[in-house]
């Protein structure tokens, strides 16, 4: 029960932390004109593979933690119910 409440936690905070970190290097990657300056073409088209499949990573991260997150809820509520049982008599 914890488990998954933990486990959603950590992946939904490296989600959204690759998220920042691939955003801000490509924010920080521009010049003043608002182009990204690579130094050849061949780091361009590297860089922009590794950035798509860093952001689809992180993307999937972020949903399995959510994921985990509401299972953690869902065992919750079904912890706090209490059992009701009929009995023939």
């Amino acid at each position: 029960m914890v488990a998954s409440l933990v486990i959603g936690i950590i992946f939904l905070v490296l989600g959204l932390a690759l998220r920042y970190w691939i955003n801000r290097r490509k924010f920080y990657r521009r010049s003043p004109m608002g182009v990204e300056g690579f130094s050849s073409y061949e780091s361009s088209v590297l860089i922009k593979l590794i950035e798509k499949v860093g952001k689809w990573i992180a993307y999937a991260l972020i949903i399995f933690g959510l994921l985990s997150l509401w299972v953690y809820s869902l065992e919750k509520k079904e912890r706090q119910q209490p059992e009701v049982t009929t009995e023939n008599l």
